[in-house]
């Protein structure tokens, strides 16, 4: 599904220039959860923006689904977003204005789905995940644990077969974090990819294989 050639990240300022990626070579199959892990600043998150098609590398190439999507443009890189990617983030994401449903709902209407079939995918998803009785509810009256559900849930509105999750359980209490981890496992057992940034090694124990970076370098 995922296949990286020295792939390469650069960030240049007037003084400096980091080397946020230095050639990554790194292959992730349909099918697998892998966990990436690493100390802070080391490009974990960085990895993540670009194998999820959120920003550009320098230099290399990067294959998805078997095309060379490294040079894309940003409304190319975003019609397969919407296709195949879906994003879970430590802070959620919710937008505030709009309740549980409406939140759910905001991918499929990106992808044009018709209005009928937007509804019963919404009422499935919220079932599924134990939300329907918070249908109506706006993101600052759910509690951490039930806004991560929601974003789980919008992630995979669209029946996303790759899923990004930088810090799924990093303001979650430790028993929400298990639940959202049990999640993602059921997921995978489904025949979803995931594809997770963490700190915490009692996540990272979830997943099939663990990557570590080190200074921008894929050192295991």
């Amino acid at each position: 599904m995922i296949r990286t050639e020295n792939l390469t990240k650069l960030y240049t300022t007037d003084e400096v220039e980091t080397t946020a990626l230095n050639n990554i070579n790194l292959t992730i199959n349909e099918g697998e959860f892998v966990a990436v892990m690493g100390p802070s600043g080391c490009g974990k998150s960085t990895l993540l923006n670009v194998l999820g098609l959120l920003d550009q590398p320098h230099s290399g190439s990067y294959y998805f689904l078997d095309q060379d999507v490294a040079g894309l443009s940003e409304r190319d890189r975003s019609q397969i977003r919407k296709q195949h990617i879906g994003f879970i983030f430590q802070s959620f994401n919710l937008i505030d204005e709009l309740t549980v449903a409406e939140n759910i709902e905001l991918p499929l209407k990106y992808q044009g789905i018709a209005s009928s079939d937007r509804t019963s995918r919404v009422e499935e998803l919220m079932d599924r995940f134990g939300i329907a009785h918070r249908s109506k509810h706006f993101p600052q009256q759910l509690s951490g644990g039930q806004q991560q559900r929601v974003a789980i849930c919008r992630a995979i509105a669209g029946n996303q077969k790759l899923l990004f999750a930088d810090e799924p359980t990093g303001n979650l209490d430790s028993v929400n974090g298990s639940e959202v981890m049990k999640i993602l496992t059921d997921l995978n057992k489904s025949g979803t990819t995931i594809v997770m940034v963490t700190h915490s090694e009692q996540d990272a124990a979830y997943a099939n294989r663990i990557i570590q970076l080190k200074d921008g370098v894929l050192v295991a």
